[in-house]
């Protein structure tokens, strides 16, 4: 199996889990985002990654949300889920799970926190690739996960089989081109921060963008890939910029990503909901200044 025995491109949202207030898995609101992803043109979803908190999330839940999105989609676009795990085992099972679940991909991480070396890590994804017959995601976030896919240990990987794609997140340009160059007549190459270098990394050949942004800003941020593709490179920028502007303000003062994102999406009357802990809302303040940055920008908030 390799990246010809799958179609994945376009803009594929890494979704949040919109929480209760109490930290129950909110299930209406999940399916009104997948299907708000899907009028604005996306070309499928990722479930269970980080913006999903899947560290908060027991295994069961895990695999529940991914049958939530199956039985959303139903075929209307791309399935990937999150199934990394430390353990090797926990990652098979998870990984057989949401095969069965009827995920399209699996999204995997090297086991994070530890430091395995780079033998250990290619053992790591050939087990799961040996008891899981699903087509792999590689999934590089060294900034959260401790451990990089640099473009060499990528190579490594693309020849475990199963491994036909790669999102890079590293957020390091460098290490996102090197690895596009190296590897994308082997691996689909997907942009994480596509709200901060997705329009170059399309330009070079990237297939498309898996992002936290079209939580809040999807219909543009799929027009900003299409504009990429098509050499629209005015509109493009246009888009590019506003989003970098975004990105900043979401992180600015010390807020945490994820955080942001779901009270941005609330504020605008999409389904956020709350984090869970050990992540906590917005405090009033923080909230205040993001609402004051996103009106800003042009956002009806």
């Amino acid at each position: 199996m390799d990246r010809n025995d799958v179609d994945w491109h376009g803009v594929i949202p890494a979704l949040v889990t919109p929480f209760t207030a109490e930290g129950a898995i909110d299930v209406a609101a999940l399916r009104r985002n997948i299907e708000l992803m899907l009028e604005a043109g996306c070309h499928g979803v990722l479930i269970g990654g980080c913006t999903a908190e899947f560290w908060a999330l027991s295994p069961q839940e895990r695999v529940d949300i991914i049958r939530i999105a199956a039985d959303t989609l139903r075929g209307r676009g791309t399935l990937i889920a999150g199934t990394g795990a430390i353990r090797t085992e926990e990652a098979i099972a998870l990984t057989a799970a949401a095969k069965e679940a009827g995920a399209d991909g699996a999204l995997v991480l090297p086991p994070y926190f530890v430091q395995p070396s780079e033998d250990d890590i290619v053992a790591h994804f050939r087990a799961i690739s040996d008891a899981v017959a699903i087509p792999i995601m590689l999934y590089n976030i060294p900034h959260c996960a401790a451990n990089a896919i640099t473009p060499a240990l990528a190579a490594r990987l693309a020849e475990v089989p199963n491994v036909v794609a790669i999102k890079e997140s590293s957020g390091n340009w460098g290490n996102f081109q090197r690895t596009l160059l190296a590897l994308q007549d082997r691996l689909r190459v997907f942009c994480g921060p596509s709200s901060v270098f997705g329009v170059a990394a399309t330009v070079m050949g990237a297939v498309g963008h898996i992002d936290c942004f079209p939580n809040v800003y999807a219909a543009p941020m799929v027009r900003m890939w299409q504009d990429a593709e098509a050499g629209r490179m005015e509109a493009a920028r246009a888009t590019q910029e506003l989003c970098v502007k975004l990105t900043d303000l979401f992180v600015a003062e010390g807020r945490n990503l994820y955080c942001a994102t779901k009270a941005a999406m609330n504020m605008l009357g999409l389904p956020g909901g709350h984090p869970r802990l050990p992540l906590r809302p917005l405090p009033p303040e923080s909230e205040a200044s993001l609402r004051r940055g996103m009106a800003a920008l042009g956002f009806p908030v």
